[in-house]
């Protein structure tokens, strides 16, 4: 079974608009429009609001978010490297930054069923010097920060559609509201709104859809397709503290996939945990959520989690093609594109904010150096200042360690290890992948697993500490296939981690409202795209 002949196009018809297209509410014009208010995009609001205070100009900066508030849909593990911080905010000690810790201890583990080998830890892997912190929290953060220098930070406001006059991006058309599953207005109903800009830069995150949208427009290449990995992640408080951050490979994964976990403390009593697994793996039967609920009964994880409670959970996708699948170009006319929608993640590091940041400053810098210029020509300077910058130099180096593993944990370790002692010189030439929905998947039955909903979540249960509250009467955003067969519909409910998909009376059921957006199934099958805003999870922690 190979995903890719079950997946649906890319539904480009609703993402790129004429700018003229009937059908809008209100219209709104900014200088600068970001969409997405996550690491990169809030960096590139306050490089620029900062540049422009400096220089005495006045600029009118947006931010559209499709969170009903500010960290809601923000995930990662996370061990942050405070460059871009430091950068970002000169004046300021890394105390003052919203991290939970240092990293003062870590360990690397390869674990079997039973039990565990304690390994050195990857030179790509030391953390000294860096901080364990949630991204909700520094989202959070920084949204403060760049509306404290006058950036407009609009919640709720997802962005569904590009408008475009001819090749020039000139805006966003945002998302409806209000509704009924059958695409029939509701009395809450709102009108979707234009919000035109001389720049608009793309900052959505994962799989973001405009920037996909945009890319395929274009045909804007890549050496390799963009690939990904999905995580699952748990905030646990607990008994029993942890003095360490702690990753591990091996069980309960097969050795055909790639992946790993880990378990960082941000309190005493306050535990992260999560799985994240590539989505190039051969078992049509895996699934990350239960592999997770799997790993707790480890004895490693038990001893940390026995006695505790699951306080929140969630999942994100995160770009795993490194430099390869970075686009060749990530500008055009009125356009940027940052962080995780560019790729800007190194796999071997476990590092992907400060890249977003960094990436999110150069586009500022960009940006400005194109409206004080006023032909647009400027924007060219972002892909400059990126690939002469540590982002790419970082990916480079590490360029085929993700891609090595293709052939099993065995096999891609040596070719890692090889790669690390060589800086990436041995073995050379570019690994050629396959997009993750063109790997064959073998069909089977999966191993039957019972959560206890102590230790053990179920995906409803997971769902419902997402803290998701969407309205189950809410149009359904996913983009579906037709006539697909029972055995693709059963892999789509083991890929969705929400539970989205169910194969009921040997049918495909689709239970959108469950959707916490990661989009695995975006990259493996059912097209997501932008719905009301504030639907989906509502992190704190994460």
């Amino acid at each position: 079974m190979i995903p890719a002949h079950y997946q649906p196009p890319l539904p480009r018809e609703r993402l790129i608009l004429p700018q003229d297209a009937p059908g809008a509410g209100d219209r709104m014009e900014l200088d600068v429009l970001i969409v997405g208010a996550g690491p990169a995009g809030l960096a590139a609001a306050i490089e620029l609001a900062g540049l422009a205070r400096r220089s005495g100009a006045e600029l009118n900066i947006g931010v559209l978010e499709k969170a009903g508030a500010l960290g809601e849909h923000s995930l990662s593990g996370a061990v942050v490297n405070p460059r871009a911080f430091r950068e970002l905010f000169p004046h300021l000690w890394d105390a003052d930054f919203p991290f939970r810790g240092p990293v003062r201890k870590e360990a690397v583990y390869l674990l079997t069923a039973q039990g565990q080998w304690r390994l050195p830890v990857p030179p790509t892997m030391h953390n000294k010097g860096l901080y364990v912190a949630s991204l909700c929290e520094i989202v959070r953060w920084l949204g403060h920060k760049a509306e404290e220098l006058g950036v407009t930070v609009f919640t709720g406001f997802p962005a569904a559609g590009l408008l475009v006059d001819g090749e020039r991006v000139a805006g966003v058309r945002t998302a409806a509201t209000g509704l009924d599953r059958d695409d029939k207005p509701l009395a809450s109903y709102q009108a979707p709104n234009d919000i035109v800009a001389t720049v608009t830069a793309l900052a959505e995150g994962t799989r973001g859809m405009l920037a996909q949208a945009w890319l395929e427009w274009q045909g804007m290449p890549s050496e390799n397709p963009q690939i990904f990995a999905l995580g699952v992640k748990e905030i646990w408080e607990t008994q029993r503290p942890l003095d360490r951050v702690i990753h591990t490979l091996g069980w309960p994964l097969p050795t055909d996939a790639f992946g790993g976990s880990f378990l960082y403390p941000l309190e005493p009593n306050l535990l992260a945990l999560g799985l994240v697994v590539g989505l190039d793996y051969r078992s049509a039967a895996l699934d990350v959520h239960v592999l997770l609920q799997r790993l707790k009964l480890h004895p490693l994880f038990r001893g940390y989690l026995e006695g505790g409670e699951a306080v929140e959970w969630g999942a994100k996708t995160i770009p795993e093609g490194g430099y390869y699948a970075v686009p060749q170009r990530r500008h055009g006319a009125g356009v940027v594109i940052l962080g995780d929608s560019a790729g800007f993640v190194d796999v071997p590091s476990l590092k992907g904010i400060h890249y977003a940041m960094q990436s999110g400053i150069y586009a500022a810098r960009a940006m400005f150096a194109s409206l004080k210029a006023g032909d647009g020509t400027q924007l060219a300077q972002y892909d400059r200042l990126v690939d002469d910058s540590f982002i790419m130099r970082d990916l480079y180096r590490t360029r085929n360690m993700r891609l090595a593993f293709k052939d099993g944990l065995y096999t891609g370790g040596i070719k890692a290890a090889l790669m690390t002692l060589t800086r990436g010189v041995v073995p050379g030439g570019r690994i050629a992948m396959a997009a993750d929905a063109a790997v064959e998947r073998r069909p089977g039955p999966p191993d039957p697993f019972a959560p206890d909903a102590k230790l053990t979540l179920s995906k409803v249960d997971g769902v419902f500490k997402s803290g998701n509250t969407t309205r189950d009467t809410i149009p359904s955003h996913l983009v579906v296939g037709r006539d697909v067969p029972a055995v693709v519909a059963t892999f789509y409910a083991h890929v969705c981690p929400a539970g989205v998909y169910e194969l009921v009376d040997g049918r495909l059921r689709v239970n959108a409202p469950n959707c916490v957006d990661c989009k695995a199934t975006d990259v493996l099958g059912p097209r997501w795209t932008p719905r009301e805003g504030g639907s989906g999870p509502k992190y704190k922690r994460m």
